[in-house]
């Protein structure tokens, strides 16, 4: 499967010739513009990817989803309508990585067509409930960088979507700004060009201004490129100010960085009159935003959609009629590259209290499979292969209530910026560790690795001076230190198991579960009320 997803990344690059001609979209302060040309960009987007319903999730099952850029005749067929509307990018909820997208994305090109992708997928993505940020994430992120880097067409990834939409749990959002800035380190590191990486907000009243601020805020390598503001708030035919249009267009009249509407489009009055597209694009918003996306080109269960497909037929719907009518005639003010400066400066980090959870730095650790790899290599004791992924929980509640030192490597504290260096590894590796901890406090007799025959001894190896170096940089098994060393590879590390974090279309949900996740919830809390490194409960 590695070796397939090779091979397209590998496609792609060859693709680049034959894209030339498609003016990539570069990030200057607050604005999109045409690299070559100097010309302000204003996206005029379509949700595009079908079997979403609402609140993150797909019509099939088991985290299953349709590729939108896979099929080509089924592009071949909606390209033609997504014209019609002026469509100049698509957003793509999940892709699949394996997959060679160079024809699909030739295709959209020479319909003028940019793709802003999600990097997670529904069954792969940080959960707001039990936030993490590991191995099998940064492989999944990174893959889809690697198969979509090099079409110039490619706009961007968001790198998360409607993950904390409530107070109590903004604490992820540490662990998604910790996946803008290894995104934005690793298109870096492959030497591809200057890609944005961006975060897709809800319009919770109680957290917005926090959220906006978090993800501008501080070093500016972990900041995000771009805002993508899923927003439904102008409804039939209100007006500027009676959806607040007016309120959120000061609020980012002074942000750094471009802002958009990631999503748009409500649908409590039908059919939607898309009144709102003239004000988006008009004399007092254009000057801010940087356009939107509206939600959602197909017709699905939640009754969203600009067209309704059936094999190969497509019907227009009354959305589809009126949005068309609504965005035909736009002319945004523009402004040249060549004469804008930027002034506006990031915003200053919300403070940690009622409302807002997470510190701005430190941020959880840079994912490192050789570092869980090495760290497993060096236990003792481990998880015995017999053991079922189900009863992780309950000996995670078991060894842990050993003393707060058996699983400080791994615990995590948004709001204090204190996370074990093994924060990334698999609930395998973590449990191993764990148990490992343990043995080594009960002066490593036979007996104290068993766990009713959960545990089991295996000879332990250095790894070379490599692995040992990685070790030590992570304060050894205690796993108290900081890790500075960048990984040179993806994957989801030594020992994999697997479990699973709201806008209309976007994914919810986390392939390997964390040390937290398969805690009993009862031991959490006694355990936070006693651990020295704490853990959020939400």
């Amino acid at each position: 499967m590695r070796g397939f997803a090779s091979a397209a990344a590998i496609a792609a690059t060859f693709v680049g010739a034959a894209l030339a001609d498609v003016d990539p979209i570069v990030i200057k302060g607050s604005k999109f513009f045409y690299k070559t040309n100097g010309t302000q960009f204003f996206i005029r987007g379509v949700a595009y990817q079908q079997d979403y319903t609402g609140n993150g999730t797909t019509t099939g099952s088991d985290g299953d989803y349709t590729d939108p850029l896979q099929n080509i005749d089924n592009l071949k067929r909606d390209i033609p309508y997504l014209t019609q509307l002026r469509t100049n990018v698509i957003r793509t909820y999940a892709i699949d990585p394996t997959v060679d997208h160079t024809e699909a994305m030739s295709l959209l090109a020479e319909a003028g067509i940019y793709v802003i992708s999600d990097l997670s997928s529904p069954s792969e993505s940080i959960d707001r409930s039990d936030p993490t940020w590991n191995d099998a994430l940064y492989a999944r992120y990174t893959s889809v960088v690697d198969n979509m880097a090099n079409f110039t067409n490619t706009l961007g990834f968001f790198a998360g979507n409607e993950v904390s939409n409530a107070p109590n749990n903004t604490d992820a959002s540490a662990f998604v700004k910790a996946a803008v800035r290894d995104m934005k380190a690793y298109i870096k590191e492959k030497d591809y060009r200057t890609i944005g990486v961006g975060y897709a907000t809800n319009d919770d009243a109680s957290i917005r201004v926090n959220m906006a601020d978090y993800f501008d805020c501080g070093n500016q390598t972990d900041a995000i490129d771009f805002w993508g503001y899923n927003i439904y708030s102008w409804c039939g035919d209100s007006s500027y100010t009676e959806s607040g249009y007016d309120v959120r267009t000061q609020e980012f009249s002074n942000y750094s960085v471009p802002a958009f509407f990631a999503e748009y489009g409500c649908n409590s009055v039908e059919p939607r009159p898309f009144t709102e597209v003239q004000a988006l694009y008009g004399d007092e918003m254009s000057p801010v935003w940087s356009g939107g996306i509206v939600y959602m080109y197909f017709q699905e269960t939640n009754d969203y959609g600009l067209v309704s497909v059936s094999g190969n037929t497509v019907s227009t719907l009354s959305d589809f009629d009126n949005y068309s009518r609504q965005i035909a005639n736009v002319t945004p003010s523009s402004v040249a590259m060549s004469a804008y400066s930027p002034s506006n400066s990031p915003a200053a980090c919300p403070a940690t209290g009622s409302t807002w959870a997470a510190v701005a730095t430190p941020l959880p650790p840079t994912p490192n499979q050789e570092l869980c790899s090495c760290m497993y290599d060096t236990l003792s004791c481990v998880v015995s292969s017999s053991t079922n992924s189900s009863d992780y929980g309950t000996l995670f509640g078991e060894v842990c209530g050993y003393g707060d030192d058996i699983c400080a490597g791994f615990a995590a504290n948004a709001t204090t910026g204190d996370y074990g260096a093994y924060g990334m590894c698999n609930s395998t590796e973590q449990l191993a560790l764990a148990f490992n901890n343990y043995y080594i406090k009960q002066s490593s007799q036979a007996s104290a690795c068993s766990f009713d025959g959960s545990a089991t001894l295996k000879s332990s190896s250095t790894g070379g001076s490599a692995c040992s170096s990685l070790i030590k940089e992570a304060g050894g098994t205690a796993g108290t230190g900081t890790v500075t060393s960048a990984p040179s590879g993806t994957g989801a590390g030594a020992a994999s198991s697997g479990s699973s974090s709201s806008s209309k279309g976007a994914a919810a949900g986390s392939p390997v579960p964390s040390y937290s996740s398969v805690l009993p919830v009862a031991f959490v809390a006694v355990l936070a009320m006693v651990s020295g490194m704490g853990m959020i409960l939400l």
